[in-house]
């Protein structure tokens, strides 16, 4: 939908496409890290955490489901929230989520510059630089070439965390895997692995390049979500038999130093090497999802942002302005040299983004009953739907628990997503 101003987005992805990027999206750099740091909080249970983190997931991921099928729209998180809570927290939950990604996508690339420099005699944030381009070339290419890209490098990462699996589960019993296991311990440790879940979302934002994506996205959202909760359940059994919390935690490479113990030095560069992969895959995913929520906020009736932003080159039919802009706002965050305030603040905003979309179902659920919604989430008490609104206080009990700094990071950007907002309404931006 591009109000004339160019041709439409191609839909040349299927079930298998959509849904392998969500797994791959899901799987990506996060857990190679998070599981170390998530064992320092919640000890030999941080597998419980995952849980967890998965069952928000879930609550969220059935909201997405519903509303994609609804609204079947590349402006996702940003379509459905305008369309539930109105004009200005639709920006807002579009503008906190676009930032998260292009900040994350940053960080992701300066962490493979580092993991890359450790094998060549080149500097690491040149490197990571080389990347952001590489992925923009990429996604710029088309959107089928992009995402098959993307498949190739998801099975190398997953093969990555199926080794370690592996290789951790003949040891499963050599230690008390509840030890450590207080609640508030589980939830703050729920928070932070909760940031290797949210590329489920992401799946949305592919829904006008998807073949019949009311039916399709939906259960692309689901089986990628059900896929990696279980690996990273598994992950986090196998790490903990092998190593412990505490050795696990101490880690700066906690993957590859299970693989080390179990089998030797020489499987640390094995892991190295297919964390590359993972971050490479996470880079190019993010940039491919923050275009599609670019296009879909300056496309249709009531653009949020400049309509030129909804361009679609004709010959590879992808949102090739704001591809762009994606890629200049990443590299500038890349050369900043310090992400750590806003990149802060990406837990915070994907939160806000779901608590503002299980909001909206259930709004929508009370204003537009007659919606054809060709996904539809069971359970209600009249017209409340149970689980969103369990949704809702999942991922608000989350959000408590993220750290101050993060907290202050996040309402930085929620209130800079305001003034821009308003700016924007002011402006009003014209085709």
């Amino acid at each position: 939908m591009t109000d004339g101003t160019s041709q439409a987005l191609r839909r040349r992805l299927g079930l298998f496409e959509t849904t392998v990027s969500g797994i791959g999206i899901i799987l990506g750099a996060g857990i190679y890290a998070l599981v170390g740091e998530a064992a320092g909080i919640a000890g030999n249970a941080v597998w419980i955490s995952f849980l967890i983190a998965a069952a928000m997931a879930a609550l969220t991921g059935l909201s997405y489901a519903e509303l994609a099928s609804a609204y079947p729209q590349s402006g996702a998180d940003y379509e459905y929230t305008r369309r539930g809570l109105g004009a200005r927290a639709g920006f807002v939950v579009g503008w906190l989520m676009v930032l998260s990604n292009l900040v994350g996508a940053a960080a992701v690339a300066l962490g493979f510059g580092g993991y890359l420099a450790t094998f060549f005699d080149v500097e690491a944030e040149l490197l990571g630089l080389g990347l952001i381009v590489l992925c923009t070339l990429l996604a710029f290419a088309g959107v089928r070439e992009a995402v098959w890209v993307s498949i190739v490098l998801t099975l190398i990462e997953a093969s990555g965390l199926i080794v370690v699996i592996a290789i951790g589960l003949p040891d499963v019993g050599d230690r008390d895997l509840l030890a450590g296991a207080g609640v508030p311990e589980l939830f703050s440790g729920a928070a932070l692995v909760a940031f290797a879940f949210i590329g489920f979302s992401q799946v949305a934002s592919l829904a006008e390049e998807t073949v019949d994506a009311p039916r399709v996205i939906p259960r692309a959202v689901l089986i990628s979500i059900g896929v990696a909760a279980l690996v990273y359940v598994l992950v986090a059994v196998a790490a903990v038999s092998v190593l412990g919390a505490e050795a696990l935690a101490a880690s700066d490479a906690p993957l590859a130093d299970v693989a080390a113990e179990a089998v030797g030095d020489r499987s640390r560069d094995i892991v190295a090497v297919i964390a590359l992969f993972a971050t490479a895959n996470t880079v190019l995913l993010l940039l491919m999802a923050s275009s599609r929520m670019i296009y879909g906020m300056a496309s249709g009736e009531d653009a949020a942002l400049p309509r030129f932003m909804a361009w679609v080159h004709p010959v590879v039919h992808t949102p090739a302005r704001a591809i762009v802009l994606c890629l200049v706002v990443t590299l500038g965050f890349a050369l900043s040299g310090d992400l750590r305030f806003v990149a802060g603040a990406s837990n915070f905003a994907v939160f806000v983004a779901f608590i503002g979309v299980n909001l909206t179902l259930i709004v929508l659920r009370y204003r537009a009953p007659e919606l054809a919604r060709p996904f539809r989430v069971r359970g209600a008490i009249g017209r409340l739907p149970v689980l969103p609104a369990l949704g809702v206080v999942a991922v608000a009990a989350l959000l408590v628990n993220l750290d101050r700094d993060a907290l202050l990071a996040g309402g930085v950007l929620f209130v800079l997503g305001i003034v821009a907002s308003e700016i924007l309404r002011l402006w009003k931006p014209r085709a």
